[in-house]
């Protein structure tokens, strides 16, 4: 059998969605129904998959609206992300897909056409910049603010200036 390999998951969404519930059923094999907010727990677990075993680590992460600051732990060495929602709930937040280090033309390995497609698949705005360059890196933000204010139903009216570079 060939040796675990080791995987790290960030589980990420808005407070009271069911992170933690979710985490534990799958580590723990049970159901917790009392609300404690979370901070940020960490659990293990071995699992196969395709007849590989993994090493899970976990990271149950705080409500995203609670807590403003996204540890590092969140992003760094992390092998993929679980967004969980509520279907009890149509409290939405806007996806905002940022293909950057658009200033990198012989290292590109994912097309603006992908990145697009990608972002339309999840419903999300996209947009491409280079923070080297300062290339749309301020409209990314203010894209952001302004699709969480279309979602709130308070967007000012007008034109930006953001577009698909």
């Amino acid at each position: 059998m060939p040796q675990p390999k080791s995987r790290k998951i960030a589980v990420l969404g808005y407070r009271s969605v069911g992170k933690s519930s979710l985490t534990i059923q799958f580590v723990e094999g049970q159901f917790v129904d009392s609300y404690d907010p979370t901070i940020e727990n960490t659990f293990t677990k071995m699992i196969t998959v395709n007849g590989q075993e993994y090493l899970l680590q976990l990271v149950d992460t705080a409500g995203q609206d609670e807590y403003s600051i996204f540890p590092q732990t969140y992003s760094i060495d992390i092998n993929g992300y679980i967004l969980v929602y509520s279907v009890t709930s149509n409290k939405r937040v806007p996806i905002m897909l940022v293909g950057n280090k658009k200033d990198l033309h012989m290292e590109r390995v994912i097309s603006c056409e992908e990145g697009k497609a990608l972002a339309d698949s999840w419903n999300a705005a996209f947009m491409e910049s280079s923070a080297k360059e300062n290339q749309t890196a301020v409209e990314v933000f203010k894209r952001t603010i302004l699709e969480a204010e279309k979602m709130e139903g308070g967007a000012p009216q007008g034109r930006t200036s953001c577009s698909l570079m």
